[in-house]
């Protein structure tokens, strides 16, 4: 099978998404039976080199985002004509609306619908429009869970498949046990020290991190060697959390270290006392998951995919609730048979998301998309 991956949108420092669109990257690579396309940025060829070594890359994409679009829906259709392959692969929302090949896109999540509030205006436009050119004519949608497949149906109705295939996790990293002194040592380059509760993810309106903060001012008098540590870069929206930070009273006991590598977020990850990842919304939630085949207790919100991927492992409370995350919080910490079942049971229930599984699901779905475009029968 030929396989076109569109990796054009993970940026130099990924999330969310681009840990995804690299993990498929690096998993289809690795199996003989795939013969794997990597259409790439300008100038962005060396790490996918090293990512994916069997894979061909087209370094063809413009760097910046407005050209990049237009150049997917100008050009894209053209260079997966020239270069046949059996299906092309969308990682993010989009793909070419002119496409005469079998078409997968993974949709992760209907915020653009839901919360514009909470993205850019020029995305909301953009987004919008082509999240549902795409869902119209796309032969497989591929979502990480039955709430975002929800929504997907519920809005669109789209006359493709609809495929939920969950994410996996980096086992050999988000593990339980790990070297200290490298872990000490990670931790010591951002100023990291114990004990503290950890947050990690970029810094916008739907990870409400304003909540955290307003929580942790709650919880911090009666710890008083606590921190909180708030990794992650600044996106759309970072003045709210600053002025809630500056506002807590407790600012000073507030790191933000930015953006943080993979030994130090996995480290991060291991040595905190409890994770926090109060996500207003999610159709996955990848760093709930890394937290839990961490085997530290998590703290997340109820009401979106973050339940279906945690089940029983986490603490769960209403989305913007600053004093119920403030109380599990206390729960987790003052309470040492909660922290101990909570640690046995992250990695148990982490154990099933694996990427090999992710992968295989997803060649699936390549597989489907392929008969549905040679089948007279089926729509699409």
């Amino acid at each position: 099978m030929r396989v076109l991956l569109d990796v054009s949108a993970v940026p130099a420092r990924p999330v969310g998404a681009g840990v995804y669109t690299i993990a498929i990257a690096h998993g289809i690579s690795a199996r003989p039976d795939i013969d794997v396309h990597l259409l790439t940025r300008r100038g962005d060829t060396a790490r996918w080199q090293e990512l994916a070594p069997t894979a061909e890359l087209h370094p063809l994409a413009p760097n910046h985002r407005p050209a990049r679009l237009a150049w997917e829906q100008a050009s894209g259709a053209r260079f997966a004509h020239r270069i046949r392959p059996d299906v092309w692969h969308g990682p993010h929302y989009t793909m070419p609306l002119r496409s005469t090949v079998p078409t997968v896109v993974a949709m992760h999540d209907l915020t653009f619908f839901d919360h514009p509030e909470w993205h850019e205006r020029s995305k909301v436009i953009y987004f919008r429009r082509m999240i549902g050119a795409a869902a119209r004519r796309a032969d497989v949608i591929i979502t990480g869970s039955n709430h975002a497949a929800d929504g997907l149906r519920a809005r669109f109705g789209p006359p493709g498949e609809i495929v939920v295939v969950h994410h996996g996790v980096d086992h050999a990293r988000f593990a339980p046990t790990a070297d200290d002194s490298a872990d000490r040592a990670a931790l010591a380059e951002h100023g990291i020290t114990r004990p503290y509760v950890a947050f990690a993810s970029t810094i916008e309106p739907r990870k409400d991190a304003p909540t955290l903060v307003r929580a942790f001012a709650r919880v911090a008098a009666s710890h008083p060697d606590l921190r909180l540590v708030l990794a992650g870069g600044d996106g759309w929206g970072i003045a709210q959390a600053r002025a809630t930070i500056a506002a807590s009273g407790v600012a000073t006991r507030i790191l933000r270290p930015g953006y943080i590598g993979d030994a130090a977020l996995a480290a991060l990850f291991r040595r905190a006392e409890v994770i926090a990842y109060p996500s207003l919304v999610e159709g996955f939630g990848m760093p709930a998951l890394e937290a839990l085949a961490s085997g530290t207790p998590l703290v997340t919100t109820s009401g979106s995919a973050l339940e279906e991927v945690v089940g029983d492992a986490a603490l769960l409370v209403s989305p913007a609730d600053a004093d119920a995350l403030a109380h599990a919080l206390s729960t987790v910490l003052d309470d040492p048979s909660v922290a101990a079942r909570l640690r046995a049971a992250g990695p148990a229930r982490a154990a099933s998301f694996t990427w090999e599984r992710s992968i295989d699901a997803h060649i699936g779905a390549y597989g489907r998309a392929i008969a549905r475009r040679r089948s007279p029968a089926v729509p699409g």
